[in-house]
């Protein structure tokens, strides 16, 4: 089976398992100390936390979340998650708190979230759509998943049918073609396609849990205020082609400086076409210890990097799609990436 036809399964199969439900309660093990066994115990709903684990003669006992806390999914924790307490600058309350649902922030009309902020929408020329959005880190992880090691003509297209949900336009796929590198293409299109299906409820967990990753990053790099100088010679220790002098001070003038940084990494990453962002940071690490760079600033790099690569942003990307497709289809989905 060539790598296309295995991919275009990979996606069909997902578009199918998001439309479906479990109809009986999932299921974890625990060890009961009273009869030395492990037993196989309902996890609880939405709505509650854990209380008490089931034993060979009681059900698992689940209490409901108090006032101001939720939780989303079937789960084994005793804890509920406290919601998110207030929106911020220029967003509204789209869905308010309750036991089984965080409060849902969205940015004013007009506006998008980029990070932690509302930026204002560029007017397009008439007959235009966005041609272009900056990937995020939290968004390039996520959407690695979907980067095959070798590209077929056909690839985008391909992409395009199996995704679930409100499909991309003919024109807009065009338009990436044209304008980005492969890697880049289908970072873009899943970016427009996240886009177009944020209120659906099928993917708002997929999406919250990306918002959230997002807000982690902001307050590793966020608060990170650096010179021209010192803006230069990070972008200086990335490998391959280099942001140019003029892109920096543009960016300084255009950009506040908690955005400055990852701006400026997402210019780096559409520059080298196919490079990985985590890899380059990794490669400039390295360099940096060379020039004296502050200490704080690539502690903070550091951990960033280790929060991308860590167990959370594994089970960010691999448990939402991977696992739902099933052990067969992602050994296929393996061999053919």
């Amino acid at each position: 089976m060539n790598q296309l036809l295995c991919c275009a399964l990979v996606f069909l199969d997902i578009s199918i398992k998001w439309t479906t439900q479990e109809t009986f309660p999932p299921k974890y093990l625990h060890y009961d100390p009273e009869t030395s066994r492990q037993l196989m115990c309902d996890k609880c709903p939405p709505g509650t936390s854990l209380k008490q684990h089931c034993t060979a003669r009681r059900k698992t006992v689940c209490a409901p979340c108090p006032s101001h806390y939720y939780t989303d999914r079937w789960h084994t924790s005793d804890e509920c998650l406290y919601c998110t307490p207030v929106c911020k600058e220029l967003q509204y309350v789209k869905q308010e708190c309750n036991r089984t649902h965080n409060r849902v922030c969205e940015c004013e009309e007009g506006r998008y979230l980029e990070l932690e902020f509302c930026l204002k929408h560029r007017s397009c020329p008439p007959g235009f759509g966005v041609l272009h959005a900056d990937v995020t880190l939290c968004e390039e992880a996520f959407f690695r998943f979907a980067v095959p090691t070798k590209f077929t003509p056909n690839w985008l297209s391909v992409l395009v049918d199996n995704l679930p949900g409100t499909r991309v336009n003919a024109e807009s796929v065009e338009r990436i073609k044209r304008r980005h590198s492969p890697q880049e293409q289908t970072f873009q299109l899943l970016k427009l396609w996240k886009h177009q299906n944020k209120d659906q409820d099928m993917f708002k967990k997929i999406f919250q849990d990306i918002d959230l990753c997002e807000n982690s990053v902001q307050r590793h790099i966020g608060h990170i205020n650096l010179t021209f100088e010192q803006l230069r010679t990070l972008m200086e220790s990335l490998p391959g082609k280099k942001v140019t002098t003029e892109d920096i001070e543009k960016t300084l003038k255009a950009c506040k400086s908690s955005e400055q940084i990852l701006k400026l990494l997402s210019l780096w990453r559409i520059k080298n076409g196919d490079q990985d962002t985590l890899k380059g940071l990794m490669h400039a690490l390295k360099h940096l210890k060379t020039y004296h760079f502050p200490k704080t600033v690539t502690q903070s790099l550091k951990k960033t990097i280790r929060f991308l690569h860590s167990f959370t942003m594994y089970r960010l990307y691999q448990k939402l799609f991977l696992e739902m497709i099933g052990s067969q289809v992602q050994s296929v989905k393996i061999s053919c990436l």
